[in-house]
């Protein structure tokens, strides 16, 4: 969550001309309604399995594409097996200090769990988050230290993963 999954995503598959989807984004015109309001209304369960048809669905279509994940997809039942089946999954890692110090108001208003917390607290639960979801992320194809790159640095190393591998 925050890391940069999704303007990483969209540049990257810019750059190698395929399309571009976000499964957030996906769900919530399906529903017609934001994630914060399906969690509200629905439940984090229901969301997931949303959030999985949509996954699906891209896969089915068969058109190559980058595809950015909410950040608990991958660890919401089978998920991380069924994304590394069908494609490279890509782990941006960064700290919990730089996610919170990019995540805009907006983007911490628009993250159900993140909704009112305090700086400190932000850094608190983007730790304690990141330490249940690791086991999940770190079976990713390509791990990659955000904190160190630049942007375009990972897309470039996305592309020459990608390269290497075809």
């Amino acid at each position: 969550m925050g890391c940069g999954k999704t303007s990483t995503g969209r540049r990257l598959a810019r750059r190698l001309g395929v399309r571009f989807a976000d499964t957030d984004a996906e769900v919530e015109r399906r529903e017609g309604a934001s994630v914060s309001d399906i969690f509200g209304y629905a439940g984090e369960e229901y969301f997931r399995r949303a959030e999985r048809a949509v996954l699906e669905q891209i896969v089915a279509s068969g058109e190559d594409a980058v595809v950015s994940t909410g950040g608990g997809l991958p660890v919401w039942g089978d998920n991380m097996d069924y994304m590394n089946s069908v494609g490279m999954t890509v782990y941006i890692r960064r700290s919990a200090q730089r996610i919170a110090a990019r995540l805009t108001p907006y983007g911490r208003m628009k993250r159900p769990k993140l909704r009112g917390l305090g700086d400190g607290e932000l850094v608190e639960f983007m730790t304690r988050d990141m330490v249940a979801r690791a086991p999940f992320y770190e079976r990713s194809m390509l791990s990659i230290d955000g904190d160190a790159m630049s942007d375009s640095a990972i897309e470039d190393t996305i592309i020459q993963r990608l390269e290497n591998h075809e």
